[in-house]
């Protein structure tokens, strides 16, 4: 056996950001692809979340909201440069993003308390708008007594 032989699989996550006027069937047909292509590169796919239609921080392209996809498997590396030249071709996905993880955590561990920040972050989120409605409110009321 040679050393070039060796296939080394590493974690990885990925953030996949589609056109929001992608149909549910482009979106599973790009993820049946991407999953594809990692178990062809002796890899395998943990998960894959979908986080549905979110604004966007800054507009892409024009669009202002997009469909938000998250996903973690274990792949070569060669595999990440066939799945990012897939997307680049496919027009319905407007940024992606690959990450590799710390090979000592495992990828459910990982998926944990990337959901656990998720819910935080949604919550403070919450806590700010329940803020900015209230102080909305009073300028209103303020402004009612002043006339």
């Amino acid at each position: 056996m040679k050393l070039s032989d060796i296939k080394v699989v590493r974690p990885y996550e990925a953030i996949v950001i589609m056109h929001p006027d992608a149909s549910t069937e482009d979106q599973k047909s790009l993820f049946k692809k991407n999953q594809k292509i990692i178990q062809d590169h002796s890899g395998k796919v943990n998960h894959i979340d979908s986080w549905g239609k979110r604004t966007l921080a800054t507009p892409i392209n024009g669009e202002t909201k997009a469909y938000y996809f998250h996903s973690t498997f274990m792949a070569a590396p060669d595999t990440i440069k066939e799945l990012e030249r897939t997307m680049r071709i496919n027009e319905k996905v407007l940024r992606f993003f690959h990450k590799v993880l710390d090979p000592r955590i495992d990828l459910q561990k990982h998926v944990d308390d990337f959901k656990t920040s998720l819910a935080a972050n949604l919550q403070k989120a919450k806590e700010r708008e329940a803020k900015a409605r209230e102080r909305r409110a009073a300028m209103a009321a303020a402004k009612a007594e002043q006339f």
